[in-house]
């Protein structure tokens, strides 16, 4: 209900290329772009659009790993809301940037799949990334109750204690600090990956400015987990398309003599 109905014509062609590639979309693969599009247009056979597009993909196919991902990682109980349970994990060997940076720290929510994306150095400490998580996750989402993290014991004990003074209480901690991997940050590092690659284009020493792009990106996409894009399931707010604004542009320029002409198929 409330879907635009798109007639046959180059205004599909752009719709496609627009949910695929725009500046915030992040050249996901066919089902996640399938569901931007179909979340306020319809036409018939839209499947077969955005799947002939996506494998013409120029930055796609020069980008995307053919690698198959590793096999089953072990459990953990399932989560019961928002920022509880959570995954850490950084991203190495980058290329550095003008400012430095040379790594990234990977927050993941494991209820909403929600991931917060934050260029760090390889140089920092516990405590530098214990700031960084006090200033990146927790004023957005309060302290969560356990964390997965394949860092060793001594790193996990110091970064919370930095954190728990960057807190100021003296209280014992409950939060539970889990040294393994469980696979959500394996998972969303190799999206980060692509999606570096994708959107970077060689530009190597600007990465950490594409951040927010990426980041926005991830997680207005809809999970195929949660059938949710992680928007919605933390903030119960469903995006309005970026598309829908860019509509009244592509009609616009569509219906110049010249487009108009290729717009009646």
């Amino acid at each position: 209900m409330g879907k635009l109905c798109i007639p046959q014509g180059s205004i599909r062609k752009l719709l496609v290329k627009e949910s695929h590639e725009g500046g915030l979309m992040g050249h996901f693969g066919v089902d996640k772009t399938l569901s931007l599009l179909k979340s306020k247009f319809y036409w018939p056979h839209m499947r077969i659009d955005v799947q002939r597009h996506c494998s013409k993909c120029i930055t796609c196919l020069q980008a995307k790993s053919r690698v198959m991902p590793h096999g089953l990682y072990t459990p953990l109980p399932i989560a019961s809301s928002p920022w509880v349970d959570i995954s850490m994990d950084f991203v190495l060997g980058l290329p550095r940037t003008q400012r430095g940076f040379d790594y990234i720290f990977v927050v993941v929510d494991h209820f909403s799949k929600m991931a917060h994306f934050i260029p760090c150095h390889k140089v920092d400490g516990a405590s530098y990334i214990a700031k960084l998580f006090f200033k990146e996750v927790v004023r957005l989402h309060g302290l969560p109750k356990n964390i997965v993290s394949d860092r060793d014991a001594k790193f996990l004990s110091h970064f919370w204690k930095v954190l728990w003074e960057k807190l100021g209480t003296k209280l014992v901690y409950s939060t539970m600090c889990h040294p393994q991997i469980d696979g959500q940050t394996e998972v969303v590092n190799r999206s980060l990956s692509t999606l570096l690659r994708v959107i970077l284009k060689g530009n190597k020493k600007t990465w950490d400015d594409c951040f927010p792009h990426i980041e926005f990106a991830y997680n207005r996409v809809v999970h195929k987990t949660t059938n949710l894009s992680p928007f919605e399931v933390v903030m119960a707010l469903i995006l309005s398309p970026l598309l829908t604004y860019s509509l009244s542009l592509i009609l616009l320029l569509c219906f110049t003599k010249k487009a108009y002409q290729g717009l009646i198929l």
